[in-house]
């Protein structure tokens, strides 16, 4: 039996790991809110790793609201930093091995081809700044770590593009979605189960990972595909990051190349489409 601690189980990520659990039937999870663990008290932090016996540590725990962090410095450099670092001691001293989720925020965006996990990082803002801190601090203080950066995340779980594109299709007759962004939609199931594969294999390979659903959009076509699936009659418009701005710059070109995760897991990652059509199934059931 593989132990594996969960982190932030309230969370949207932490919530599809929880509905995995019947795939996986030799590893016994414990889960833990960022009440049960809070990652930004040390001495909570250890006392949780002495409860039992980890093998696993998956860390979902983050400040992700990225605007908010261009004011809430303090709180995102004490959760994405410092918090990562409790979390990284925690695991050096009782020998756990750590997967961390972090995030495409690293790179500013300027590229032109999809970034390798040795590129040069070069964060534009607060969120993007402390999560690559979270990265340095894992990265100087263990040995044995799984880093895997993502983007675009969403689910039937929590807050998200997809959330909030449903909503507003019930709220609005007409809504504008920049185009000139674009990305790759991680669906945070197909995350969840990667990171639960390479926890099964018991891979060694360890070291910093891209993870995200194949195909590249922009908000706009990732937008027009949900009112598409959903047959929303909403009127969608094609606008520009200068006509919606934000306390925080977003990178321009988020897309990561996930060959080596790719390789890793030894299969093909989901297209994006495949992936929102089987999210929307399940949007539709977790409100039936």
């Amino acid at each position: 039996m593989i132990n594996v601690l969960v982190t932030a189980k309230d969370g949207q990520l932490g919530q599809c790991f929880q509905s995995l659990v019947v795939k996986h039937p030799n590893i016994l999870f414990v889960f833990k809110s960022s009440s049960d663990l809070d990652i930004t008290n040390k001495a909570k932090v250890e006392d949780v790793f002495s409860e039992q016996s980890f093998d696993y540590c998956i860390n979902c725990a983050a400040y992700t609201a990225v605007d908010k962090a261009e004011e809430a410095t303090e709180l995102a450099d004490k959760v994405n930093h410092l918090g990562i670092q409790n979390i990284a001691e925690a695991c050096k001293k009782f020998e756990v091995i750590l997967i961390h989720i972090s995030t495409d925020f690293v790179f500013d965006g300027e590229g032109t081809a999809p970034y390798l996990e040795d590129d040069i990082t070069n964060p534009l803002g607060v969120y993007g700044k402390t999560k690559l801190a979270g990265e340095q601090v894992i990265a100087k203080t263990l040995q044995r770590y799984f880093i895997i950066r993502t983007s675009w995340l969403y689910s039937e779980y929590g807050h998200n593009f997809l959330k909030t594109m449903l909503r507003l299709a019930n709220e609005r007759d007409e809504i504008g979605v920049v185009g000139d962004q674009i990305g790759s939609p991680t669906y945070a199931m197909d995350l969840a189960d990667a990171t639960l594969q390479i926890i099964a294999s018991r891979n060694t390979s360890y070291g910093i990972y891209h993870y995200s659903n194949e195909g590249v959009v922009s908000w706009y076509d990732f937008a027009k595909e949900i009112f598409r699936l959903s047959d929303s009659p909403i009127k969608l418009n094609k606008i520009e990051t200068k006509d919606y701005p934000t306390p925080a710059v977003r990178p321009k070109y988020s897309i990561m190349n996930t060959e080596k995760i790719s390789q890793l897991l030894d299969s093909k990652i989901p297209n994006w489409k495949s992936s929102l059509a089987i999210a929307m199934v399940n949007c539709i059931k977790s409100k039936s």
